[in-house]
């Protein structure tokens, strides 16, 4: 496998658009978000004003790399509805019970086409140089799969107070970005294989020794680099996994909870302060 990709910075002009698919679908009555803020799906949450997916869509409509999107979503008309008032052309799919059986769904039964870019309806802080830097390093790397993570250092040094969930390893911590590629058709073995771990990703010894006793132990000691678990990775499951490593500290907060949204909120009122040339505002801080 390949170092860790963090992306070349210039466009290959060779490059075609990858299409998206965005991960939208609620949880049920009980959505602690969508109750929170008295709406029927945490995408329709309004950040800074606007709804999160319609937020998302308006990121993905302004890069060049993106290309056709669709939604999954279990209600159809509040995709359609959200998808309308972004004035972006999406196609409106059924979610399954999961978001990686959502992902291979989409593909098998749905038609949606590889390469494709995998995010979420609650990135509310999505942009086109996210989204541009991912899509050519994804497309760089040759791996079949790639995952966005970005590190400890590059979140806290813009955001110290913000509270991320990090994986450790030695040498790093990281954190999901929400994104992901399945470049080539050998990356659903990865999502079919998440859909199995779904409910360990907060609980890293398991998370990790579900790859075999090696990587365990090697975790367990401290010793499991970011490069060695993609390798244990792709090992297990037969494929090539290579993380994209974010330099945008913003591309690893998304909105779980009441507390991201105020971040984010803030993040987006020091956005809109320095485009109209007043002092910046204090972020998370």
């Amino acid at each position: 496998m390949n170092a860790i990709s963090r992306g070349s910075g210039t466009e290959n002009p060779r490059l075609s658009p990858y299409n998206v698919l965005v991960l939208a679908a609620g949880r049920g009555a009980n959505d602690p978000m969508a109750k929170a803020f008295a709406v029927s799906h945490k995408c329709a949450i309004p950040v800074g004003g606007v709804p999160m997916l319609v937020r998302v869509l308006a990121a993905l409509s302004h890069s060049r790399l993106a290309g056709n999107i669709a939604v999954s979503i279990d209600r159809a008309d509040i995709g359609q509805s959200l998808a309308a008032e972004a004035g972006v052309p999406a196609r409106i799919i059924p979610a399954s019970q999961s978001a990686p059986r959502s992902i291979i769904d989409a593909i098998e039964r749905q038609g949606v086409r590889l390469p494709l870019l995998i995010t979420t309806a609650d990135h509310a802080l999505l942009d086109q140089a996210m989204l541009d830097h991912f899509i050519r390093a994804s497309q760089a790397s040759g791996a079949d799969l790639t995952a966005g993570l970005a590190t400890a250092e590059t979140i806290l040094a813009a955001y110290p107070s913000s509270q991320r969930t990090f994986l450790r390893f030695a040498g790093d911590r990281v954190s999901g970005c929400n994104l992901f590629a399945v470049n080539r058709e050998a990356g659903l073995k990865a999502i079919a294989f998440w859909d199995r771990l779904d409910q360990l990703r907060k609980k890293p010894f398991r998370l990790v020794g579900a790859f075999g006793i090696r990587p365990l132990l090697l975790y367990g000691l401290g010793r499991l680099s970011l490069a060695r678990a993609f390798q244990e990775a792709s090992r297990k499951l037969e494929l090539e996994a290579q993380p994209i490593l974010m330099p945008f500290a913003e591309a690893a907060i998304d909105v779980d909870k009441p507390a991201d949204k105020e971040l984010v909120e803030s993040i987006l009122a020091s956005r809109r302060a320095a485009a109209a040339g007043l002092p910046e505002l204090p972020a998370g801080h």
